[in-house]
C-alpha cells in the first residue's frame, strides 16, 4: 500500500558526485589571478582532483562516519600500561591520509604553495571540517620549528610530508608527522601570561622537564606539540614529542576528550604534564608568545578559510534545493525573495573566498622575497585578524539562512545542514575569540604603522571604482583619525574594516553584479539586517547563478 500511496515527488537530487573545486567559480577565479602561469596547469588538476573526490558519494559519506563516530580515549593497555591513545573511525584515517596526500601541509618555501594549499583546504574540510585542525596545526607549526634549525632539520620534512603515518613511533622513523598545540589552561584561556605549567631545565643545553596541565590541547593523537610553560625567564615556547628518541613514550596524559557542540569528529583533549615530561625549548625564554605567534597567525588564517568552506558547501546546497524544488508554480530559486536571499548569502560566500585567498597570496609574497614581500608581511599583521574577526562571525548566520532555505528539511540531520550549523561557530572561538582579534587590531594600529600603511593602500587600490566604497573609506579614515575610547569600539571598527578591505577586492576582481551588489548592501546602506534584503534592481540572477554548482 506504501507503494501506491508514498510517491516522492519535487525532492531535489543529491549533491554528490561533483567537482568541488571547479564547482566554485570565485574560488577557481581566485587561485588563477594569484598563481604565477607556470604553475596553473599543475594547480588545476591537483586541485580538481581533490575537488571531484570531495565532492564524490564515498568521501561524503566519509565526512558522515567520521562525524557519526567520534574519537575515544584509550588511557591504558589490557595489561594497565598507559598508553593515553586516542583511537579514530577508519573514516578520519581515510579522510586525512587524502588531504596530507593533496599536501595540505605542505606550504612553506613552495612557489605559490600557500595559495595552492589554501584552495585545497577550502576544498576539503567541506567533506567534513573536523579533520582541518590537524591539517591546520602542521602546516602552522613550521615557522616555530625554524626558529631552532637543529628541530626544523628532523620535524620540517615530516611535517610538510605527502603520506600520513598514524603510528605513533620516534620523528626519525616516521615518514610523516602531525602537530598539534597546547597553550591554554583552566585559569587563563585567552590569557596565556598567566600560565603556571612550570618548565624546569636540564643539564643539556636546550632541554626541559614540564608539570602542569592544558586545558585544550588541540589534535592530542598528533606526534609532538608547541606548548607555553613557565621557564626560569618567563614564558616560553616548547617541542614536546610522543615518542622520545630511544621509542618510549613521553609523558603526556591525556585525561579526557572534549565533548564538544561540533567538530565532533575531531578530537581536543585536556592533557598533564607530571614534571618528567621531556620537552625542547624552541627560542629564547621569556620569549613564548613571540615564538608562537607565526603558528597562531597561520592558524588563524585557517580559521578564515574553514569558516569560508562552510560557508560555500552551505550555500551550495541551498541554490541546489531551490533550483530543483517547486513551490507556488515554480522553482524556488526564480521567486523573487528567495532570489534575494540567495544572491544575499552567495555575496557573503564569495566576500570570505576572495578575502582569505588573497592572504594566502599574501603569505606567498611575504615568502619569496621581492620587492613587496616586506609590505605583504606588514598587511598580514593586520589584514589576518581583521579577516579572523568577520569572517568567522559571518559564518553562523550565513549557514543558519542556508538551512532555512530547505525549510523543514534542513533541520533534519540526514540533509547535513545541522552538522554545518554546529561547526559554524568553532573558528570565531579557536585561536582567539572576537575579543580577542579586535584587541589584537587595536594593538597593531598604536604601534605598528607600516601595517595600516600596507592596509591602506591595498584599499586604495580599488579607489574611483565605486562611489559607495570611496564614501565608506573616507568614513573609515575619520574613524581611525580618532583613536580615543578605540578599545570600547574596538569590534565596530574592525568591521567596517574588514568589510571596506572585502569591498576593495571585489570592486577590483569580482563580476560587476557581485560589486555591485556588495557596495550597494554592506557599504552603500541599502541592505538590511537579514539576509534577502538587496535591492531589487540589482542583478540578482546573475549572483545566484553564479554561485550554482552544476550536477
Amino acid at each position: 500500500m506504501a507503494r501506491t500511496t508514498h510517491t516522492v515527488t519535487n525532492q531535489p537530487p543529491p549533491l554528490v558526485g561533483y567537482d568541488v573545486y571547479t564547482g566554485d567559480r570565485a574560488l577557481v577565479e581566485a587561485v588563477e589571478r594569484h598563481l604565477d602561469p607556470g604553475l596553473l596547469e599543475e594547480a588545476r588538476e591537483s586541485l580538481a582532483l581533490l575537488g571531484r573526490a570531495t565532492g564524490s558519494e564515498q568521501v561524503r559519506e566519509w565526512g558522515e562516519q567520521a562525524n557519526e563516530n567520534p574519537p575515544r580515549l584509550r588511557t591504558h593497555d589490557r595489561y594497565g600500561h598507559r598508553v593515553d591513545e586516542v583511537h579514530f573511525h577508519p573514516a578520519w584515517h581515510r579522510l586525512l591520509g587524502r588531504s596530507v596526500s593533496a599536501g595540505l601541509t605542505d606550504a612553506w618555501g613552495r612557489p605559490g604553495g600557500h595559495v595552492r594549499r589554501a584552495a585545497g583546504f577550502l576544498v576539503a574540510t567541506q567533506a567534513e571540517a573536523g579533520h582541518g585542525c590537524p591539517l591546520s596545526m602542521t602546516h602552522a607549526a613550521v615557522p616555530a620549528l625554524r626558529i631552532e634549525p637543529e628541530l626544523a632539520e628532523v620535524w620540517e620534512p615530516a611535517a610538510r610530508s605527502h603520506v600520513y603515518e598514524r603510528a605513533l613511533l620516534p620523528v626519525v622513523e616516521k615518514p610523516g608527522a602531525l602537530l598539534g598545540m597546547a597553550m591554554t589552561e583552566k585559569q587563563g584561556g585567552s590569557d596565556v601570561r598567566s600560565n603556571t605549567t612550570e618548565a624546569r631545565p636540564l643539564a643539556a643545553a636546550g632541554e626541559y622537564v614540564l608539570t602542569g596541565h592544558k586545558w585544550f590541547c588541540s589534535a592530542p593523537m598528533s606526534d609532538a606539540f608547541l606548548v607555553l610553560a613557565q621557564a626560569p625567564a618567563g614564558l616560553t615556547c616548547f617541542l614536546v614529542p610522543r615518542v622520545l628518541a630511544d621509542g618510549s613514550r613521553n609523558a603526556f596524559a591525556i585525561q579526557r576528550l572534549k565533548d564538544k557542540l561540533g567538530n565532533r569528529s575531531n578530537a581536543s583533549a585536556e592533557v598533564e604534564f607530571d614534571g618528567t615530561t621531556w620537552a625542547r625549548r624552541i627560542g629564547e625564554e621569556g620569549r613564548g608568545i613571540r615564538s608562537i605567534m607565526g603558528m597562531v597567525a597561520a592558524t588563524r588564517l585557517d580559521c578564515v578559510l574553514g569558516s569560508a568552506a562552510l560557508m560555500r558547501q552551505a550555500v551550495a546546497q541551498a541554490v541546489h534545493h531551490c533550483a530543483y524544488r517547486s513551490a507556488f508554480g515554480g522553482p524556488l530559486a526564480e521567486k523573487p525573495l528567495m532570489r534575494n536571499v540567495l544572491a544575499d548569502l552567495a555575496l557573503e560566500s564569495e566576500a570570505a573566498t576572495v578575502l582569505g585567498m588573497r592572504l594566502a597570496a599574501a603569505y606567498d609574497a611575504a615568502e619569496d622575497g621581492g620587492a613587496d614581500a616586506d609590505r605583504e608581511r606588514a598587511l598580514l599583521r593586520i589584514a589576518v585578524p581583521v579577516a579572523k574577526y568577520w569572517v568567522t562571525k559571518r559564518c553562523t548566520p550565513v549557514v543558519t539562512e542556508a538551512l532555512e532555505c530547505l525549510g523543514g528539511n534542513g533541520y533534519v540531520e540526514e540533509s547535513g545542514m545541522p552538522r554545518l550549523l554546529r561547526e559554524s561557530p568553532l573558528n570565531s572561538v579557536w585561536e582567539g575569540s572576537g575579543n580577542v582579534q579586535a584587541l589584537d587590531v587595536v594593538r597593531v594600529l598604536r604601534t605598528e604603522p607600516l601595517s595600516l600603511d600596507a592596509f591602506l593602500r591595498e584599499v586604495g587600490a580599488a579607489r574611483g571604482a565605486d562611489h559607495r566604497f570611496d564614501r565608506a573609506v573616507r568614513d573609515l579614515l575619520a574613524e581611525l583619525a580618532d583613536l580615543n575610547g578605540i578599545e570600547a569600539r574596538a569590534r565596530r571598527l574592525v568591521e567596517r574594516m574588514a568589510l571596506v578591505l572585502q569591498g576593495a577586492l571585489l570592486v577590483r576582481w569580482a563580476p560587476p553584479e557581485v560589486a555591485d551588489a556588495f557596495c550597494a548592501a554592506r557599504l552603500g546602506g541599502d541592505g538590511g539586517a537579514a539576509f534577502g534584503t538587496l535591492p531589487h534592481t540589482l542583478d540578482l540572477r546573475a549572483v545566484v547563478e553564479r554561485a550554482r554548482v552544476e550536477v
